[in-house]
């Protein structure tokens, strides 16, 4: 397992998952972002096994690249392709819970909408805490925006990963406001070559954080 917690998490969704040329994208992806990002496989409503076979692919890819793998929710698919992290939300297994399963080398992520809750799942066990939505995003269109303040009521000593809205031109402020990676969806998936666009986002984060 990568025990080392990159800064660019590359999120799927359902749509993204099923694209024919999702695994090939995947790859050269992972192929930039190296050891500096982490693939998180979430696909609500996908059956477990067309998952696992794309998860089990992926693992591969991501292994080859040095990368990381997390799978959302499915505690039990990330034990069975030995994925790097199981990333929870509200509906999931608590976190002592999922850490007796995945044992102390895994990563445990947490989603979480607010600063106070990013501090309370941390201090409940979870490694990481994702927050969002910090920008207004075609995800989540009818919702209000966090906004940057949120990282700041997080701490800015606390592993917290924001999410919605990020491109690379806000990387700077996530950042300044507290963030230790960002995670991003359209940005990658949406980008007509995905490598190109893990290489913008890998640039903006080299300069406000430096090498990593």
């Amino acid at each position: 397992m990568n025990r080392r917690l990159p800064r660019l998490f590359l999120v799927t969704d359902s749509r993204v998952i099923q694209a024919p040329d999702f695994l090939e994208r995947a790859r050269s992806a992972l192929d930039v972002g190296g050891s500096r990002c982490a693939l998180q496989l979430r696909a609500h409503g996908l059956k477990g096994g067309p998952l696992w076979v794309i998860a089990s692919r992926a693992a591969g890819f991501a292994r080859q690249a040095n990368a990381g793998l997390w799978i959302n929710d499915r505690v039990d698919l990330a034990l069975a392709v030995r994925a790097d992290g199981v990333q929870l939300g509200d509906a999931s297994l608590p976190t002592a819970e999922a850490r007796s399963l995945v044992g102390a080398a895994a990563w445990i992520g947490r989603s979480v909408h607010g600063g106070a809750e990013a501090r309370a799942v941390l201090d409940a066990g979870a490694d990481v805490a994702l927050l969002g939505h910090i920008y207004h995003t075609a995800t989540h269109p009818a919702a209000e925006p966090l906004g940057v303040n949120a990282l700041r009521a997080a701490g800015s000593s606390r592993p917290i990963v924001a999410i919605g809205g990020i491109t690379p031109e806000r990387i700077a402020e996530v950042m300044e406001a507290g963030a230790w990676g960002v995670a991003v969806l359209s940005g990658v998936w949406d980008a007509d070559d995905p490598g190109a666009a893990v290489r913008r986002y890998v640039e903006a984060l080299t300069a406000v954080s430096g090498e990593w």
